[in-house]
């Protein structure tokens, strides 16, 4: 009843005002819910959840001071790529794995697994070198005599067929013990 006599009490136009601004405080609540499951429904494609995983090994024993084949195994998400090592552009990011100075463990060199073709739907004309899926680097490196718990680092760019995510770095954790 009180809103009722309020709502008389405000008159027409008063009332006609109100239900615009209530009809514009629905209809932006809608779109914000709206928007906000799209995000999370493309999200779940590119920005949520790793695009990128680090499978194994979780640790090797290799030879101290010897050169050692250490095969570093990956996993790409589902509806994503990553440019291969070697993409057909300059200006795309290449897979990349690093291990950093002073871990006791030195990368003498890797290497990368050749990259499917990918056409773009938007551009057939343009044909990129990715890697979907799961994929292996082939390391080779040299161990100091001990355990190292030694976190390498991949470097790579995903995309869906439509959208890239920025460049990232992930971390792969490895035991390395040199014996």
């Amino acid at each position: 009843m009180n809103g009722l006599r309020i709502g008389w009490a405000l008159g027409p136009e008063s009332m006609a005002g109100m239900k615009r601004q209530i009809g514009v405080a629905l209809a932006l609540g809608l779109a914000a819910s709206l928007a906000h499951g799209q995000s999370d429904l493309a999200g779940r494609s590119i920005l949520k959840g790793a695009a990128v995983e680090y499978l194994f090994p979780e640790q090797v024993t290799v030879a101290a001071g010897k050169p050692a084949e250490v095969a570093l195994h990956f996993r790409i998400a589902k509806g994503l790529h990553i440019n291969s090592h070697t993409p057909e552009d300059e200006f795309l990011i290449p897979a990349t794995l690093s291990i950093p100075e002073g871990a006791g463990v030195r990368l003498l060199d890797a290497s990368y697994p050749a990259g499917t073709d990918f056409t773009l739907p938007l551009d057939p004309k343009t044909t990129l070198s990715v890697y979907t899926g799961e994929f292996v680097i082939q390391a080779r490196i040299v161990a100091e005599t001990g355990d190292h718990l030694v976190e390498a680092r991949l470097r790579f760019q995903a995309c869906d067929k439509s959208a890239c995510m920025p460049p990232k770095t992930i971390p792969v954790a490895i035991d390395v013990i040199g014996k």
